[in-house]
């Protein structure tokens, strides 16, 4: 699972300010070189400790480490990788003082955290960053409780150890009945340097991608479907040169994953008294991992997202994308062990832990489930965009499908079966893929008043009600026709109610329930409940081969803030014309996803577009400033990124 080639230093010239709030900080790293000395191996890494009050001294270090066997340099707080755990109280003032001991700039994000703008910690935007020595004092209400976590958003610092969790305890009592509670922060590690991996995928975005396709998988296609249908099939896929195996751009070909900052052979360990009610505060600190969880033979109660109360949901699995939190509740009625289970979204590799009883019990770790296939859903050739509700739960992408040679469904209509694979159907007619050859003249219908070079209003006509969503049509824009994009999703499906790629289809084969947004409920009634005066419908895009990402086509550089007006109310409906998962952050302000309630809209800080998907929120513009919106993807970020002006 673990790369133990030797990692060389890549020095990367001065950068603009754009591309430094980014995290692209000029100057190289020390952070592939080996360390001096091997007594300070990280296998056993004791678990950060919490630290509570309302004023904290958090020191920004070089930290020695070793996951692999090869000795590393990170980048952690206080000494240890994750940093503390910030304990805060609701309605309290906290001041943080943030040294910073490295060789080059630094500076903390507080994600998810509603705060001043020149508290939030993106370098650019918030402030100038944290000099070489310099201490930096944050000082800023805490007007929200939950779970969040705080990282660097300077150079490539939160993939080496620049992270930590944020705890904060309501000023009222807990709607949460729990006897105690654990956070168990995810991330990946490599012991290459984040500018090696970030530079080996521009030269090869499929790099880091060890499940290619095969003469084997080619020869199968071609007994269950033909030679013909294969061709065009495959005809398809080079076109648009991707694959239907790309599902992470950086994998457990490099990545080593961690829970609590220790590997799966280190296991992490939680203990609990039979009867007990467990909170579990779970919170992805990734780079570029996506992760599923589940604890087998425990079912859980997921009682917040994002740090938000939501009426309580019973799963047995869950996807938590880059940069989300969610927490739950396990009453393990059992005098046993349970595996924390965390594989990633590509089945190449995972983190977990231990749930137990004693110190000495350990459970059995699962088998991980079948590395999944994109299918033409995934790539935007869905059903029109309408919501599927109860039909995500069909999916065979993950599967052998070499043995149903007798099926035939070419007299059925396939249109309402959403999760389905229509792999082996030709797709000839189809107008749902875009190859970027297709003459631009039959647009002129098309409104793009938001891509003239500067920001102007969004669509205002036929709004439709608040939390049911985008009624509008998808519309393709001029800045998305060129090098930099390689794909546009013509049909879309309404991404709501899909648990995601590889995880359609887990309650029919396995009998587990699976977390999708549409279950998701806040607790308390919606604040602000004014329909949206406007819709901004922002398309993520890229290019894989060229591993260029984008926002309508346009790269951060080059692109104008998004301008909104202090106090109005905002529908934006992401269109991932992508065939990636990208998780979007907004900095500063809530992002209140629209599940067809508008009574109990829950609000979340990082919200995931499926493939080929869309889904669309509202914000209300309640704080001044410049604000950071992003992929939380971190290879991602410097091109799908954007300034967002509170005017």
């Amino acid at each position: 699972m673990n790369n133990s080639r030797k990692s060389s230093q890549l020095a990367l010239p001065s950068l603009s300010r754009r591309r430094f709030v980014t995290g692209m900080a000029a100057g190289a790293t020390l952070l592939g070189a080996p360390v001096a000395s091997s007594a300070s191996a990280q296998r056993n890494n004791p678990t950060p400790q919490p630290l509570r009050g309302n004023h904290f001294d958090l020191q920004v270090n070089y930290l020695p480490v070793n996951f692999t066997g090869r000795e590393r340099t990170a980048v952690a707080v206080n000494g240890s990788l994750p940093g503390p755990v910030l304990r805060w109280k609701e309605g309290d003032t906290v001041t943080l003082n943030v040294t910073n001991h490295l060789a080059h700039d630094t500076s903390i994000h507080w994600h998810g955290i509603i705060l001043p703008s020149n508290m939030d910690g993106v370098p650019g935007l918030s402030f100038n960053g944290i000099r070489p020595g310099e201490t930096f004092k944050y000082q800023f209400q805490v007007n929200q409780s939950g779970t969040y976590w705080y990282h660097s958003h300077s150079d490539f610092q939160e993939q080496i150890g620049h992270y930590g969790a944020i705890v904060i305890d309501p000023a009222e009592p807990d709607p949460v009945a729990f006897d105690r509670d654990y956070v168990v922060l995810l991330s990946d590690w490599s012991d290459d340097s984040p500018h090696d991996i970030y530079a080996k995928l521009k030269k090869e975005g499929h790099y880091f991608n060890r499940r290619r396709r095969t003469a084997g998988d080619l020869w199968q296609e071609i007994r269950q479907k033909g030679v013909a249908q294969t061709w065009r099939d495959r005809e398809m896929w080079n076109e648009m040169r991707m694959s239907d195996r790309d599902i992470s751009d950086v994998t457990g070909y490099t990545y080593t994953y961690l829970m609590n900052g220790q590997t799966p052979d280190a296991n992490w360990t939680a203990l609990f008294k039979r009867g007990e009610k467990i909170r579990l505060r779970f919170i992805n600190g990734s780079a570029m991992s996506i992760f599923d969880i589940r604890i087998p033979g425990l079912k859980m109660t997921v009682v917040a997202s994002d740090g938000q109360n939501i009426e309580p949901v019973s799963v047995d699995e869950f996807r938590i994308g880059v940069a989300e939190t969610y927490d739950v509740v396990v009453e393990p009625a059992d005098d046993r062990a349970y595996t924390l289970f965390a594989q990633t979204i590509d089945r190449s590799g995972y983190a977990c832990g231990t749930l137990t009883p004693h110190q000495e019990l350990r459970a059995e770790v699962p088998s991980m489930d079948y590395a999944p296939v994109l299918t033409h859903r995934d790539m935007g050739m869905g059903h029109s965009g309408h919501d599927m509700g109860g039909m995500s739960d069909m999916d065979h992408s993950g599967h052998d499908m070499g043995n149903m040679d007798g099926m035939d469904h070419s007299g059925h209509d396939m249109g309402d079966m959403q999760g389905m694979d229509h792999s082996s159907h030709d797709m000839s007619g189809m107008q749902g893929m875009d190859h970027s050859s297709h003459n631009m003249g039959s647009m002129s219908g098309m409104d793009h008043s938001q891509h003239t070079g500067h920001q102007m209003p969004g669509r205002t006509s036929g709004l439709g009600r608040a939390g049911f969503g985008s009624n509008a049509p998808v519309q393709h824009y001029p800045s998305e026709y060129g090098p930099g994009v390689d794909m546009r999703a013509q049909m879309p499906a309404n991404g709501l109610h899909d648990p995601g790629i590889g995880l359609r289809g887990h309650q029919s084969r396995y009998g587990r329930r699976v977390l999708t947004y549409a279950d998701i409920r806040n607790l308390t009634p919606t604040i602000d409940r004014r329909e949206p005066e406007r819709e901004i419908q922002l398309h993520l895009t890229g290019n894989m081969e060229r591993y260029m990402w984008s926002m309508d086509g346009i790269k951060f550089s080059d692109a104008e803030p998004l301008m909104l007006k202090y106090g109005e109310r905002v529908r934006v409906t992401l269109v991932n014309d992508t065939m990636m998962t990208h998780p979007i952050h907004l900095h500063g302000m809530w992002s209140e996803l629209e599940t067809g309630d508008p009574e109990y809209i829950p609000r979340k800080h990082t919200v995931i577009a499926q493939p080929g998907s869309t889904i669309s929120y509202l914000v209300t513009a309640d704080a001044y400033g410049r604000w950071a919106y992003h992929c939380h993807l971190l290879y991602h970020m410097p091109g799908m990124f954007r300034e967002v002006r509170v005017v």
